[in-house]
């Protein structure tokens, strides 16, 4: 390269956790001085931040690996397929070295071998909240890594291991420097946001001088004092998640939850080895609405589950009836590899599967329109995403968490921004998105 600066780029596949692991990777190169190229021609080596949870996403990862390979040459692996280091070696035996999730130590190892860092590090060119993947105005906040379940269905703790919550005074103080650096909404997330500081017996931590248990509820009652929008992701129904719901009638943390349920018959959940599956959901939804009228659900569904009856797929869409579901996400089972639920007797066939998400979504489609319908007339709080070629501005409220919920377009956006906050009334709606004209 003519450039004396080494330059890296970087590919990140995955969710949002495999992402705020891409952050901290970008963020060390950067600060130890290398270039972050946008190009596979501009960079002297690339890394591949993948996903393996399920085939589909394996496929997409060995393909990005490959296209790496054939348009650089010099390609560093990490990331969850990354534990399963012989498949990637089998596919593509060229790569410069393999490492599993959450391991910057190891893949900054891997870069310094390959492409020695440079001489003097431009440590003042890196801002305190590092590099990020998202627009200035939102960020993910993770909190923990692995998971102590052990969901039939899921191989993540075979890849990114036992629960592992972070110190309480790093997290809170990772999420000051976003709020002081414009951050407007921060997106709490894990494999198991309920269990944060579980492993440590909820240990106590200081904060600004200050005593600050290790815990989800303490630490929605401290990020509720930064004045940013706090999104909560990846939430089960453990009991103490009541405690958080006055936090969001406050107007302290958004009221929203992120909850994969994944199912409703007790004999399936029992199947899938789901925790806290035998409290009464629909009684707390109850409960947590009129605490909370303007509570927020989403929530994913597995279809198709080995073992999936009828009568069990019935059971699902009466819960679904009867919970009346904010935002839902339908997957049919899909057998990922070293997985147990694939050793459970009667698979369901792959046509069944399908008509059944079918009717799944065609339920839910219904129940999302006719609340979507109720906002209609109501003044809401828009956060602005972007303003496309049209002049419309795209924005998502308190209800919609980014790449995965519903929109809110106000058409002639004249002086609106990106990242600002405004207040919106609500003339129209679809399925899934709302449309407002600004007040």
């Amino acid at each position: 390269m003519a450039d004396s600066v080494p330059s890296i780029g970087f590919v990140s596949l995955g969710c949002p956790k495999a992402a705020s692991d891409s952050e901290q990777i970008l963020t060390r190169l950067r600060a130890e001085g290398y270039d972050i190229s946008a190009s596979y021609s501009d960079a002297d080596l690339v890394v591949v931040n993948t996903c393996g949870f399920i085939d589909s996403a394996v496929a997409e990862s060995l393909d990005a690996i490959g296209e790496a390979l054939r348009e650089n040459g010099k390609v560093i692996v990490t990331g969850c397929l990354g534990a399963k280091s012989d498949v990637i070696q089998a596919a593509h035996p060229s790569v410069l070295a393999v490492t599993g999730p959450h391991a910057t130590e190891e893949v900054m190892a891997a870069v310094h071998q390959h492409l020695p860092k440079p001489h003097h590090p431009f440590t003042d060119l890196v801002p305190d909240i590092g590099i990020r993947l998202t627009p200035k105005h939102y960020a993910y906040l993770k909190i923990s890594e692995g998971c102590n379940h052990r969901c039939t269905f899921c191989i993540i703790p075979s890849m990114r291991g036992d629960l592992d919550s972070r110190p309480i005074h790093d997290v809170l103080r990772e999420a000051e420097n976003l709020a002081k650096a414009g951050v407007k909404e921060v997106l709490v997330i894990s494999q198991d946001t309920s269990a944060y500081g579980l492993d440590t017996k909820y240990k106590l931590g200081f904060h600004n001088g200050r005593p600050v248990k290790t815990r989800m509820t303490e630490l929605c009652e401290e990020l509720g004092k930064l004045g940013i929008w706090v999104r909560l992701h990846y939430v089960y129904p453990y009991p103490h998640v009541d405690e958080v719901i006055p936090l969001m009638r406050d107007g302290k943390i958004l009221p929203y939850l992120d909850i994969p349920f994944q199912h409703a018959s007790q004999r399936v959940l029992k199947l899938m080895k789901r925790p806290a599956n035998s409290e009464n959901v629909l009684a707390r939804i109850k409960k947590w609405r009129e605490i909370c009228p303007e509570l927020v659900i989403r929530s994913t569904f597995i279809v198709g589950f080995p073992g999936e009856t009828e009568a069990d797929f019935e059971e699902l869409l009466q819960f679904l009836r009867e919970a009346e579901l904010d935002r839902v996400g339908c997957f049919t089972y899909s057998a990922v590899d070293g997985a147990t639920a694939n050793q459970l007797p009667d698979p369901v066939p792959e046509a069944i599967k399908e008509a059944r998400k079918e009717r799944f979504m065609a339920v839910q489609a219904e129940i999302s329109a006719q609340r979507l319908e109720r906002r209609i007339g109501q003044q809401l709080t828009v956060l602005v995403d972007d303003i496309d070629d049209e002049g419309t501005a795209i924005c998502r409220s308190y209800a919609d968490a980014p790449e995965i919920d519903g929109l809110v377009f106000v058409e002639n956006a004249g002086t609106m921004q990106v990242g600002e906050f405004y207040p919106v009334k609500i003339i129209d709606c679809s399925e899934h998105d709302l449309w407002g004209e600004r007040i």
